[in-house]
């Protein structure tokens, strides 16, 4: 039996059914669907023995996700930039518009056996799989595993922490130069950190921002509600943007733009980073310039 996966069920939850209780909670259970899929194939286990449907979790249960028996998934074909490999994990930059990880063919985690060198280790997966989530409309560095040992490793860190990451993004208007967002997020708590690096004068929406984003949790469309909370949503977000003030059809302006944790074997600190999507310049650059065009 190989674990991917491990959570330890916190103090003071609140009484819950397992299958309630594990949406969201690993990258590969991202949906209701997805949780019922698992159980009934006997890949999540609850204090070592499979979970059933109707169990409802306690403080201290353990809860584990182990390796599926089906062979690997086909393989989608589409060329990844990958940023960093060895022979357990690997970092990549995703595209936006593709989802990480669901039920269906065109996702992330399907195009990563044809990008990444198989590993020869004891513990290597089936298949290499994404260790976190991004956004289908966000785009930047993905964490991902070769090994069982890796995967539980870096979800422990994000668990715990140890891992840190840096968004930017475009967003609507002019905020404060530096603020704090903890507003609560479908009743659990969210903690995102901002500052603003540029604004420029835009006709359209008074002015566009570029701001750095330290999200200290990892909630479900945290960056995306936050910003928008305080009245500065992402560009190209027609979720929570303003209704008839979005810039459509280019994508959403969110980007993960670094990414730092340890290693899962040598411990060393890794450190990742790359540039701002060119769109983002692109945008900034042509909203000034129109907007000197007819106000000069």
């Amino acid at each position: 039996m190989n674990i991917i996966n491990t959570h330890i069920v916190a103090d003071n939850i609140k009484e819950q059914r397992l299958s309630e209780y594990a949406i969201g909670l690993f990258v590969q259970l991202s949906s209701r669907n997805s949780v019922k899929k698992a159980i009934r194939k006997q890949e999540l286990l609850l204090n070592g023995k499979p979970a059933e449907t109707g169990r409802w979790i306690k403080e201290g249960d353990r809860i584990d996700l182990i390796e599926s028996g089906l062979n690997p998934p086909k393989t989608y074909n589409l060329i990844l930039e990958v940023i960093y490999e060895d022979n357990c994990l690997a970092v990549i930059n995703k595209p936006s518009g593709i989802v990480v990880s669901a039920n269906q063919f065109k996702t992330i985690e399907n195009t990563l056996s044809g990008n990444l060198k198989k590993s020869d280790a004891i513990d290597v997966l089936k298949w290499p799989k994404p260790v976190h989530r991004l956004d289908s409309l966000t785009c930047g560095l993905l964490i991902v595993s070769k090994t069982s040992g890796a995967h539980r490793n870096i979800s422990s860190q994000f668990e715990n922490g140890t891992v840190k990451k840096i968004y930017k993004a475009v967003v609507h208007c002019t905020p404060p130069e530096t603020g704090i967002i903890d507003n609560d997020i479908d009743g659990r708590y969210a903690y995102t950190e901002y500052y603003l690096l540029k604004t420029v004068p835009s006709l359209r929406n008074g002015s566009l921002s570029l701001v750095k984003l330290f999200p200290q949790t990892g909630r479900t469309h945290q960056l995306r509600i936050h910003m928008s909370g305080i009245g500065h949503p992402i560009v190209g977000d027609t979720v929570y943007g303003t209704k008839g003030n979005m810039l459509l059809h280019k994508g959403l302006f969110l980007a993960s733009v670094a990414v730092s944790f340890n290693h899962p074997l040598s411990g060393k600190r890794l450190n990742f980073e790359i540039n701002d999507p060119a769109k983002f310049h692109k945008l900034l650059e042509r909203e000034e310039r129109r907007w000197y065009k007819y106000n000069i």
